[in-house]
């Protein structure tokens, strides 16, 4: 079933950011637009590749609007001891969600109950709390930061400027394209 404009459920969880814990819900998520990216586990393989590679775009995202929330099943206390046991981790700078009870994940349908842990998936979010783009990929894939900005920023585009679609790779400032019947079979 798709999750294209599902509204997330009513949650509230607790976060790790800087050294602190606090309680992160659904009003939280609103008014901004967020990229909520779910990885498997803490103390784990590729996850610290994909966390540190956020990392070094997150004044990208937070430029354009968009915050950042990592999630895993792990509890804001396993985010703290990986944030001060592990290099990578140490220079995220997002809130680490901790879903323990998988809501989220299971909101998301990201969650895998054999295995107890969320799937890697991403999920753009607009300000008022829909998805507007997503991708869940197989465990032992780690996904890129940079094309993540680039789906976020195209899905901000569009959502401004409704007439509008952004082609394959577009980036800001580039030609979009306007849908009509005298394209049809031009492109």
């Amino acid at each position: 079933m798709s999750q294209l404009q599902h509204e997330l459920t009513e949650f509230t969880t607790q976060a790790y950011q800087d050294n602190k814990t606090f309680p992160v819900s659904k009003k939280d998520l609103l008014g901004h637009w967020s990229l909520l990216f779910f990885y498997p586990a803490d103390f784990s393989f590729v996850c610290p590749t994909e966390l540190e590679d956020l990392a070094s775009k997150y004044e990208d995202f937070k430029k354009i609007g968009c915050e950042i929330y990592s999630v895993s099943c792990d509890t804001e206390f396993v985010h703290k001891a990986w944030h001060e046991a592990n290099d990578k981790i140490a220079k995220v700078q997002y809130p680490m969600l901790a879903d323990p009870t998988a809501t989220l994940a299971k909101d998301l349908q990201t969650y895998n109950e054999a295995e107890g842990k969320a799937e890697r998936g991403d999920f753009i979010l607009t300000p008022e709390g829909k998805v507007v783009a997503y991708e869940v990929i197989s465990s032992n894939v780690g996904r890129n930061a940079d094309e993540l900005l680039r789906r976020v920023q195209a899905s901000q585009f569009v959502y401004e400027h409704g007439d509008q679609v952004c082609p394959a790779k577009w980036e800001p400032g580039e030609d979009t394209i306007e849908p009509s019947l005298d394209l049809v079979g031009q492109l």
